[in-house]
C-alpha cells in the first residue's frame, strides 16, 4: 500500500508537467512561437527547463506522500488543506503551461504564475503543520517559480 501512494504521489506531482509536453517547446526547438521571442539575458538552455522540472516535480511527489504518510489523526483538517491547495496548485501549473506555450499568452501566464506562486507558499505552509520535511521539499520549486516569474515578466518586456 505504501508503494502504491508514493506512485500515486508521483503521478499527481508530474501531471502538469505531462500534460505540459503537450503544448511545451521541446528540445529540438519545434515551438515557432516560443522560439521567435527576444528572451531575457538569464533563460537558461532548453535542456535545463527539463531537468529543473523532473527533480521539483520529484520533490513535490515526495512532500505530497510524506503528508499522505502522516497519521490522520489530529491531522484531518490540515490535511484537507494541504490536499487543496496541491490540487489547485497542480491545476495552476498546468494551466500555465497552456497559457504561455499553448495559447501564447505571457501576459495571462503571468497572472496565472503569480497565482502559482502564492498557492505554493500556501502550500507548503499547510504542508509544514503536517510534515517539516515536505514543506522544505516545497522551498525550491517555490524559488523556481519566482524565477520563472522573472522568465515571463522579462519576456512580456522585451517583446
Amino acid at each position: 500500500m505504501t508503494f502504491l501512494k508514493f506512485v500515486y504521489a508521483m503521478f499527481l506531482s508530474f501531471l502538469p508537467g505531462i500534460l505540459g509536453l503537450f503544448v511545451a517547446p521541446i528540445a529540438s526547438g519545434q515551438n515557432v512561437w516560443y522560439n521567435s521571442l527576444n528572451q531575457p539575458a538569464l533563460t537558461p538552455a532548453g535542456w535545463v527547463f527539463s531537468v529543473a522540472w523532473t527533480i521539483l516535480y520529484f520533490l513535490i511527489g515526495v512532500a505530497l506522500f510524506l503528508v499522505m504518510q502522516k497519521n490522520n489523526s489530529n491531522q484531518g483538517y490540515s490535511k484537507t488543506n494541504a490536499y487543496i491547495l496541491f490540487a489547485i496548485n497542480i491545476i495552476f501549473n498546468a494551466l500555465w503551461s497552456f497559457a504561455f506555450f499553448g495559447a501564447g499568452l505571457p501576459e495571462v501566464a503571468l497572472i496565472i504564475l503569480t497565482a502559482l506562486i502564492v498557492t505554493a507558499v500556501f502550500m507548503a505552509r499547510a504542508f509544514f503543520k503536517i510534515s517539516h520535511t515536505a514543506c522544505w521539499l516545497i522551498v525550491p520549486y517555490i524559488v523556481w517559480l519566482m524565477f520563472a516569474f522573472y522568465l515571463n515578466g522579462m519576456i512580456i518586456y522585451l517583446n
